[in-house]
């Protein structure tokens, strides 16, 4: 029976996690993966990784799907209303199953932040505190490829909008959150443990500034009030609801709800994380 299970291995964090574990030493055969779609995990198989087929949507597959495993990493979800049942499915499959201890990607201050991406993330965490498992919280920030994937836009229209009111945030790449996960998965570890996991902050004219020496082409940031983000959002093809929840999550930012002061992401990585630079030039790579 293999050791370790990471659920939603086939997607962007969850592939990084399996190759974490891999590079980390970890022999294939004490890896599950549990996917949606297992001949999207073809490539893991091969290389001796056994491919669990089960979905956050059907409470019935996960009791197999985690069964003999010791330690789970939960991926959160992304379908943002569903979470908290499709979560909640897999905690209860891990107690029935035994699992020795449960690991959970939340958000950055769960417990208090107002980001609108939170509640399903604190509710996860309660039932998750109730179920009796023990258990470890990842409070990710943001990724940094939430802004290095909107490169192009930035080069193209030369300006970064925003409505974060000059307020920093802690990204961290998604490697370093899988290297982050692997740490948390192997360690030898006692009772529950909540990390606060956030890079080395940056506010948007910093980024401003990166994105312009990396790639030599002048880039601005123009900082909005929420309402103007949502406005000018709807004005590029957003629907409302989309472009207010967009709005929001900078309004989060302003807050300073996605900054920390935590030091549990290096503390984790045994190195510090990443920083924005180098991030952007491996896009540009």
């Amino acid at each position: 029976m293999p050791t370790y299970a990471v659920t939603g291995a086939t997607g962007r964090l969850g592939r990084l996690v399996i190759e974490q574990l891999l590079a980390s030493g970890v022999p294939a055969t004490e890896i599950a993966a549990i996917v949606r779609s297992p001949e999207k995990a073809a490539d893991l198989a091969a290389r001796g990784v056994e491919i669990r087929e089960a979905t956050y949507d059907d409470p019935s597959m996960l009791p197999g799907a985690v069964a003999g495993v010791r330690r789970l990493l939960l991926i959160s979800g992304d379908t943002p209303g569903q979470r908290l049942a499709q979560h909640t499915a897999v905690i209860d499959a891990a107690t029935l199953a035994g699992v020795e201890r449960l690991i959970y990607t939340s958000i950055l201050k769960a417990d208090t932040t107002t980001n609108p991406l939170a509640p399903e993330h604190r509710a996860t965490e309660e039932v998750l505190a109730a179920s009796g498992l023990t258990h470890t919280v990842l409070r990710n920030s943001w990724y940094i490829e939430n802004y290095t994937d909107q490169l192009p836009q930035y080069l193209r229209t030369g300006t970064i909008l925003g409505a974060t009111g000059g307020s920093r945030i802690s990204a961290a790449t998604r490697a370093d959150y899988a290297e982050a996960a692997v740490s948390a998965l192997t360690r030898p570890a006692d009772g529950d443990a909540v990390y606060e996991l956030g890079g080395t902050a940056f506010t948007f004219d910093e980024l401003a500034e990166a994105v312009t020496e990396v790639t030599g082409s002048t880039v601005v940031h123009r900082d909005l009030s929420t309402a103007e983000l949502a406005s000018t959002l709807e004005n590029v093809g957003l629907d409302a609801g989309t472009a207010g929840f967009v709005a929001a999550l900078d309004h989060s930012i302003a807050l300073g709800e996605l900054a920390t002061d935590s030091d549990d992401l290096s503390r984790l990585l045994g190195r510090p994380s990443t920083p924005l630079r180098d991030a952007i030039r491996a896009v540009r790579a």
